[in-house]
């Protein structure tokens, strides 16, 4: 048994609304004290925890850290997504596009084409909009379930296309004369491939990164252009 990712686990576990007590977490873990002790000082000072009074508190952004953590250190999928709240993750995506000038609308909803569709979260920053479906823990994205989940997000971005320019105002770029619109899959973790179809696929803790270089290659990667 992998002792730092049992703690870890049982941080995940106990601390869902912020915070919890280090007794409770040695409790839970089922580990020594001593040993806890040692673990906790080890998370603190790689910043994945704050340690105040024996009270542990763990924000979302320091969650998602340990799930990554936990999960390279060989913990389940299904066992450490349970864990996470699917809107810590998407509230965190949301953060990173924000932080780089984006304006997000998360869940957009439409109808288009006779069905109606909905997008993880639509990120709008000249001439570009990131139309990102956030995959918070999805076994290992094998080729097979990656070609569906691809091929779904490049569907539901090019149904936004043709909507356009109806649903301009709705995620704000009604003022612009041209866009680019670019399917994404986010990930909790680093998946098998970086690209599929040039759909990027991106761990979300370097969706920063890659918003950041975004402008320099998006020519590269499927997007789909259109003027108004």
């Amino acid at each position: 048994m992998n002792i730092e990712r049992e703690v870890i686990i049982s941080i995940l576990k106990l601390t869902r609304d912020g915070s919890a007590s280090s007794e409770i977490v040695i409790k839970d873990a089922k580990v020594a004290s001593q040993v806890a002790g040692n673990l906790f000082r080890k998370l603190q000072d790689n910043g994945l925890i704050y340690m105040q009074h024996r009270i542990m508190n763990v924000d979302s952004l320091k969650r998602l850290k340990l799930a990554v953590h936990a999960l390279e250190l060989g913990a389940d999928f299904e066992r450490v997504g349970s864990l996470l709240d699917w809107k810590e993750f998407e509230n965190i995506a949301a953060v990173a596009f924000e932080r780089n000038g984006y304006k997000v609308k998360k869940n957009l909803r439409f109808k288009h084409a006779g069905r109606k569709w909905e997008i993880d979260i639509v990120g709008c920053k000249k001439p570009m909009v990131v139309c990102a479906d956030c995959k918070h823990w999805h076994h290992g994205l094998y080729p097979s379930a990656m070609r569906r989940i691809v091929h779904k997000q490049v569907e539901r971005t090019l149904a936004l296309t043709e909507s356009l320019p109806k649903l301009a105002e709705k995620i704000e770029c009604e003022s612009w004369s041209e866009i680019k619109l670019v399917p994404a899959v986010i990930s909790l973790t680093t998946a098998r491939f970086k690209f599929y179809k040039k759909v990027s696929v991106v761990p979300v803790l370097q969706l920063q990164d890659f918003l950041v270089q975004l402008p320099a290659y998006v020519d590269s990667l499927k997007h789909f252009a259109k003027k108004f």
